[in-house]
């Protein structure tokens, strides 16, 4: 029995991302809850930001991009959003764990419950591999409508989906640039003209 209630513990991550020394909280239940998963290490080392980018942060899980984005743009401001309501929690309060004033969780499946008035610098995701391709074609209009002129996209997927997703950057926004690719992930950019 002590070993379920050493499992329901929260799990204590610290990683230096991008200079920045962050402390995060997770569980159970939510994407790579031990450790920073490869795809988003990979992910942070090569996305460029400005101090005072508007990002979005679309499926933030408890908030490493997200947050990592936060601190680097202390005159921007994160909004990261997850369809799930413990991501959410966790995001949020790894947020007030680091003071990252600004940045906040909130749930939404894809840009549903983002508000529409608010035109993104820099949007953001760790692509699930199983998203479907009709919940990612309505994540790329929604996006390309919400970002600014000369805002960019960046994800990173599995290398298994670069094609599929230089296609749709493409279709969608006329354009797709391979960041970086790794042994495992792809890191993709597009910009709004």
């Amino acid at each position: 029995m002590d070993n379920i209630a050493q499992l329901k513990q929260d799990l204590t991550i610290h990683a230096e991302l991008k200079g920045h020394a962050l402390t995060f909280r997770s569980t159970w239940g939510i994407f790579s809850p031990r450790e920073i998963d490869s795809g988003t290490d990979l992910f942070l080392k090569h996305l460029e930001l400005a101090e005072d980018e508007i990002c979005l942060d679309l499926g933030c899980g408890y908030g490493p991009i997200g947050l990592t984005m936060a601190a680097c743009a202390p005159k921007g401001q994160v909004h990261m959003v997850d369809k799930d309501f413990v991501a959410i929690e966790y995001a949020n309060k790894n947020a007030e764990l680091n003071g990252l004033h600004n940045a906040k969780a909130y749930l939404s499946n894809g840009l549903s419950k983002v508000p529409k008035d608010i035109q993104f610098t820099t949007v953001v995701s760790n692509i699930p591999a199983k998203v479907g391709k009709e919940m990612l074609s309505i994540m790329l209009h929604d996006i390309h409508q919400q970002l600014a002129p000369g805002g960019q996209l960046v994800v990173v997927t599995i290398n298994g989906l670069r094609q599929y997703m230089k296609r749709n950057f493409n279709e969608v926004f006329g354009n797709y640039e391979k960041v970086k690719q790794g042994k495992d992930y792809t890191i993709s950019r597009c910009v709004k003209q």
